[in-house]
């Protein structure tokens, strides 16, 4: 669309925000608790990587972009579960509001997102970016 996308994290766990679809929604992820390992694959398989919006070169940039904040050990990922309570935002069940590790749920988001999106990254990484 002729504008410079800009990799936000929000990408991948925006789509666990259940405001105004807890009969719904929040029913459907509300049997996943992300501190388990097991669940957390689940979600992060089955939501966080499953975004046909995106095209192949987004990927690579989100996933460089996550690369780059894992390796800064300063990098906040709790910040990105906070809801302040004025927004319309409500996550499925209380522990995705202190989960135990915000980092490493996305050091697994990560993880699986360069196995799942493998093709499509490679397909980037090999293209010359000026021509984006």
């Amino acid at each position: 669309m002729n504008e410079r996308f800009e990799p936000r994290f929000t990408w991948f766990i925006g789509v666990f925000d259940v405001y105004d679809r807890e009969e719904t929604r929040g029913l459907e992820l509300g049997v996943y608790n992300p501190n388990i390992p097991n669940h957390r694959e689940i979600l992060i398989r089955k939501y966080c990587l499953n975004l046909p919006y995106l095209s192949y070169r987004h990927k690579l940039v989100l996933v460089e972009a996550l690369e780059i904040a894992l390796d800064d050990s300063n990098y906040d990922f709790s910040g990105l579960f906070h809801i302040d309570e004025c927004e319309t935002s409500s996550w499925p069940r209380e522990e995705w509001y202190s989960l135990n590790s915000p980092r490493c749920f996305f050091k697994e988001i990560y993880r699986l997102a360069k196995e799942d999106w493998r093709e499509d990254l490679e397909l980037a990484a090999g293209e010359d970016r000026s021509t984006w």
